[in-house]
């Protein structure tokens, strides 16, 4: 027997081994069901992009570095990506659900599956993991476990928390028209490694006082054409919960597919010229746990139908957990001593018209931003995971999932430290089973123009990606075109077709502030505008 024979027996063999397990876990299901039904749902996505979502094309060191481009990406890039849902139902009073995904598997690329033999062994992710109980002798339900949890918004999306995460919530329903509900969310804890993370501190303790945790409760009322949701969430921080930001960066020891907290907690600025580069060091403060609070109010009013019209306000704040150092324009001896206090607003509206060929609507937001003065924190409003949805480019609108090269999809805005006023034809149809959706919206920033004199580079107003999205001050703008193509081919298939632009409007004489390097300042970068065209089969049961 040859070497390929020997290896074709091999496969053979394999081949029946995982077919045995497979019929042997299908007779245990089949033995145990009995009373409990299972039901399956899922979601399939193969997508083809052509995508350059860099806002710069070149940079430039401080004291006339060396010129380096920018995106490094290809051009095109295809990917798939597989969501699988199985629910055990036991009865209307329990039932448990597990959620898996699979990807986002770029093709060709070996660690994800994507590349020749389909081997990868990294690309099954565990999205969801819960049971829901109804309480006996009531009508308040429980879900407990790993779960998709959003808090109440209207317009624009949750600029505060929509991810999946571990919590209990629990609801309540007095009446059909008010109900009530909470929940305990732990978001981190027990990811903070002492040798690792510890900077020298002998106090140091690893998984010691590093968890986050979140309580929350809503008011749900309903009436005639009228949605109001009160809502307010407090949150623990615990010393140790952000240790490890020394880079600001996905190498945080914690880092998420749905949050970057380490940007979008604490007072830090992404691109700040910190001081060693070490921009939080919790010796600096004497506090076990921090205070963190949220109140929302979405409010959504449809009794002039066909007139819609939705707003939500939202405030957040966030304690100080010690202070940093920041250089003023690249100085040695110009150190400026910064908070980790964060606090500030967002207020967000929509109206539209339903028409029977589209609906038109206009949509606008303003967040508040910093006010120069890293003396007093940040004036941005914090988050966990917040998910703005207005756009689908800037935004996390459409399919929210990108098959372009990098897997572009967006830039997770949560609108913080920004401004915005735009447009749109929503669901316009002139030929069965397609509709378009054509949306104009100009961004622009709120935090002040002073605070480039702390940043490293004239381009660090792009680091904020992941978290609250490019840095923009009062001189800054982006002007953002969508255009979404739904075809539906089958009653489980779509074909989704995206085209997106975004005009660069960075000002480039804010950012080249000269500094104490001589002729150098920040650096310099040569801007150009971002763009992307993808199209996305879903299939969907």
């Amino acid at each position: 027997m040859n070497a390929k024979e020997r290896k074709g027996l091999q496969r053979f063999k394999k081949t029946c081994m995982v077919a045995l397990l497979a019929a042997g876990l299908l007779m245990g299901v089949a033995g145990g069901a009995k009373a409990i039904e299972f039901k399956a749902q899922g979601e399939w996505l193969v997508g083809f992009g052509l995508a350059d979502a860099t806002l710069s094309e070149h940079t430039r060191g401080p004291n006339h570095g060396a010129k380096e481009k920018t995106n490094d990406n290809d051009t095109f890039g295809a990917a798939q990506r597989l969501r699988l849902q199985l629910d055990a139902v036991a009865s209307e009073a329990l039932s448990g659900t597990v959620y898996f995904e699979i990807g986002t598997q770029n093709w060709g690329k070996s660690d994800e599956g994507g590349a020749l033999g389909a081997d990868g062994n990294n690309a099954i992710k565990l999205k969801n993991a819960y049971i829901d109980w109804l309480i006996p002798q009531t009508d308040a339900r429980v879900r407990m476990g790993i779960q998709a949890l959003a808090l109440p918004n209207m317009a624009g999306g949750s600029s505060v928390l929509d991810a999946d995460v571990a919590a209990v919530v629990a609801n309540y329903k007095f009446n059909e028209n008010v109900g009530l509900t909470a929940f305990w969310a732990r978001p981190v804890n027990d990811n903070f490694n002492a040798s690792t993370y510890g900077n020298g501190d002998s106090k140091a303790k690893s998984n010691y006082l590093d968890n986050m945790d979140l309580f929350a409760v809503s008011l749900p009322m309903t009436f005639d054409g009228v949605e109001v949701t009160p809502w307010a969430m407090y949150g623990m921080l615990g010393r140790n919960a952000l240790r490890g930001l020394e880079t600001i960066d996905d190498n945080e020891p914690w880092a998420t597919n749905d949050g970057a907290l380490g940007l979008t907690i604490p007072g830090l600025t992404p691109g700040f010229n910190y001081v060693n580069g070490t921009p939080l060091d919790s010796r600096t403060t004497s506090k076990q746990y921090g205070n963190m609070f949220w109140v929302g109010l979405p409010v959504g009013i449809t009794m002039f139908d066909p007139l819609n019209i939705e707003f939500d306000v939202n405030y957040g704040y966030v304690e100080s957990m010690g202070r940093f150092d920041v250089s003023k324009r690249g100085s040695d001896t110009d150190i400026v001593r910064g908070s980790t206090e964060r606090q500030g607003f967002v207020v967000k509206a929509l109206v539209e018209y339903k028409m029977d060929w589209a609906t038109p609507g206009i949509f606008g937001w303003y967040g508040s931003g910093d006010d120069g003065n890293i003396k007093n924190g940040s004036e941005r409003m914090p988050s966990i995971a917040g998910a703005g949805n207005f756009t689908s480019f800037i935004g996390d609108g459409n399919l929210a999932w990108g098959a372009g090269p990098g897997d572009v999809a967006d830039w997770n805005m949560t609108y913080a430290g920004t401004w915005g006023i735009g447009g749109q034809l929503k669901d316009m149809s002139f030929l069965e089973d397609l509709k378009h959706t054509l949306r104009v919206a100009y961004w622009g920033g709120t935090n002040a123009p002073s605070m480039v004199k702390y940043m490293a580079e004239a381009s660090s107003w792009s680091e904020g990606y992941g978290g609250d999205g490019p840095y923009l001050t009062t001189n800054d703008g982006l002007l953002e075109f969508n255009l979404i193509n739904q075809w539906q081919i089958y009653e489980n298939l779509e074909a989704n077709l995206e085209l997106g632009y975004v005009v660069n409007m960075i000002d480039q004489d804010t950012w080249k502030k000269d500094g104490y390097y001589s002729g150098g300042g920040n650096g310099s970068f040569d801007k150009k505008d971002a763009w992307k065209a993808q199209l996305v089969f879903a299939y969907s049961f």
